[in-house]
């Protein structure tokens, strides 16, 4: 690896680890990076998720010492997710490539129509509770969500925080705590597929794991700080550009 390499995955990796945190889409920073670096795309991959260990991690101390988890919902929302990427790291995606970039971009548009508008404030007191038929379907959804998760990851936050504003309305910090905790969970599990079948490049998963980290540390700290304001304005700039970039690719 030469210094300008170590540099740019650095770099890369530290912009990537705060947007993950705050809103999601880093992975594709980090994933087309790797890619130009001469990783073959099973191995870029499985070498992305090592930085998504460590960045989650980070981010799980920082919100936790924020006084922003709530440890028994995150993990009742995990286990499904955890099921759903053993299965989706091994089933193939029939769906081309462009096809489906075109309707990740949708959802993230109407992620941020969501978060803008915010239709889940209309509901009811007693809809936002955390009610037994509620949770059902969350757990219903993360398992969808830890599928496509074992496959790609790249823009499954978005769909994380789309599925918690409508479905629980707690405020963007604490929903991006259950978000890092969620993905920290069934990266594991993908990451080790990859481990198993020889798919990492461990000295730029580290070094990206090494950027990764010190993003989501950054990130978490700014949106415990800033709150739901600053959030919402950064979740809008990384949905718009990642939905351009995914529409016309």
């Amino acid at each position: 690896m030469t210094l300008i390499s170590f540099l740019a995955i650095l770099c890369v990796g530290i912009s990537a680890g705060f947007i993950n945190v705050m809103a999601g889409g880093g992975s594709l920073l980090t994933l087309p990076m790797l890619i130009f670096f001469g990783l073959p795309s099973a191995v870029a991959n499985g070498t992305n998720r090592i930085a998504l260990m460590a960045q989650n991690i980070v981010a799980i101390i920082s919100y936790r010492n924020g006084g922003y988890f709530d440890w028994k919902f995150s993990i009742i929302l995990a286990v499904p997710a955890l099921i759903g990427s053993i299965a989706g790291a091994q089933i193939a995606i029939a769906m081309s490539d462009e096809l489906f970039n075109r309707i990740l971009s949708i959802v993230m548009i109407v992620v941020l129509v969501i978060i803008i508008w915010k239709p889940h404030q209309t509901f009811s007191a007693k809809a936002m509770q955390k009610t037994l038929g509620r949770k059902i379907g969350l757990m219903i959804i993360f398992f969808l969500v830890g599928v496509y998760g074992g496959f790609i990851q790249a823009g499954v936050g978005f769909v994380i925080i789309a599925a918690l504003t409508l479905m629980t309305g707690l405020s963007l910090v604490k929903i991006n705590s259950i978000k890092v905790f969620i993905v920290a969970i069934y990266t594991l599990s993908a990451l080790l597929v990859f481990i198993i079948n020889d798919q990492i490049h461990w000295g730029y998963g580290m070094t990206l794991a090494i950027g990764t980290s010190i993003g989501a540390f950054l990130g978490s700290k700014f949106a415990v700080k800033h709150g739901d304001k600053w959030v919402q304005r950064i979740l809008i700039v990384a949905v718009v550009a990642m939905a351009v970039k995914l529409f016309f690719t």
